[in-house]
């Protein structure tokens, strides 16, 4: 029986947590082993890179690069494309547009049945768009590509899904979305802002990448589905918040609402109006300070008009969907059919109420 090895590239907001949580519950997970790789050799970083080895992951680095490491006390264990290759899942969590880089360079070499490469939302293209809880039943074991969705694609479709969705998937006549970003994660130096900056509509058709995106996972469910997006960034780096208006055309109560919400349990519900109230929960509560649900809805902020439109605002637990859709995804591919019960040892890290 072949090793179940999973293999992750990137070390930043979504690869460092997701390293940590696959070695903390790799007995669980069912899983033999877990590498990663690291791409610059930074003094900086050696203190993460370090903890990470503790936890038991083995550092994978560039061959021309291991003197470097060396130099850092970072002793690699394998070269990029050795690890690459003797993986049974990539969990590819680097920057924009170098997922595509490596599928050309390494992944697509070593695609084979038995092997599976995640990529994470801003790799548009890279393979099929998957969300936990939404569209698990479209994974088929031809899907040797798989494209996480973003953290606000996820909140996004959890929000469509769960309250226009789930008993007649026609019952959607659009559903429109604002996405007030934070500016950059409290982990990047860079990329702050001084004041709220609003962002360009890049699709007539579904505005921000997050609709066009959401809309694209909903097609492999055979939904062909009329949602709009827009978006901003404010100079806050605690959490993204959702706006929503879904018009449906079933009549719905603000008590049918709250029950399709509670009854989800992708979904957290608070009383918690500031995204620095939730955020400081999560950091005290969850798993490297993420919340591994969809979303958390800001329950006095739900209204029903006209029996048909759904409004509200809620909160994107950035980097916590991501984190398990890819924990699912990769699971799916070590045990297609029994991963749903080996990610249930993450049900801790779920929330009903915040």
């Amino acid at each position: 029986m072949d090793r179940k090895i999973i293999h992750v590239v990137g070390t930043g907001t979504i690869g460092e947590p997701l390293i940590g949580l696959l070695c903390d519950f790799q007995d669980q997970l069912g899983i033999d082993e877990i590498t990663f790789h690291k791409n610059s050799p930074l003094r900086s970083d050696q203190s993460k890179v370090m903890g990470l080895i503790k936890r038991g992951g083995r550092l994978c680095v560039d061959t021309n690069k291991v003197d470097d490491f060396k130099a850092l006390d970072l002793d690699p264990d394998f070269e990029t494309e050795d690890a690459i290759k003797r993986a049974s899942v990539v969990i590819d969590c680097t920057p924009r547009g170098i997922g595509h880089k490596n599928k050309e360079l390494y992944y697509q070499k070593f695609d084979r049945k038995e092997k599976g490469f995640l990529a994470q939302g801003s790799e548009n293209g890279f393979g099929k768009k998957y969300a936990r809880g939404i569209n698990d039943s479209t994974l088929h074991p031809d899907n040797h590509f798989v494209q996480v969705v973003s953290c606000n694609t996820h909140n996004l479709c959890c929000i469509t899904h769960t309250l226009a969705l789930s008993e007649n998937p026609d019952n959607l006549e659009e559903g429109r979305f604002v996405c007030i970003r934070r500016a950059n994660d409290i982990s990047q130096p860079g990329s702050f802002i001084p004041s709220p900056q609003v962002g360009k509509h890049g699709s007539r058709r579904y505005g921000t990448h997050h609709a066009e995106d959401a809309a694209a996972l909903f097609q492999t469910m055979n939904l062909d589905l009329n949602l709009f997006s827009s978006a901003l960034k404010v100079n806050s780096q605690y959490m993204h918040v959702l706006w929503f208006t879904l018009k449906v055309k079933e009549p719905i109560s603000l008590t049918e609402v709250i029950e399709k919400l509670n009854a989800n349990p992708y979904v957290a519900m608070t009383e918690k109006d500031m995204t620095s109230t939730v955020f400081s929960f999560g950091r005290d509560q969850g798993y490297y300070g993420r919340i591994l649900n969809q979303t958390v809805v800001v329950e006095q902020t739900l209204n029903v008009k006209n029996d048909h439109e759904i409004t509200g605002f809620c909160f994107t637990p950035q980097d916590g969907n991501s984190i398990l859709s890819s924990v699912a995804v990769a699971e799916w591919f070590l045990y297609p059919h029994s991963y749903e019960d080996k990610i249930q040892c993450l049900a801790e890290f779920f929330y009903d109420h915040i």
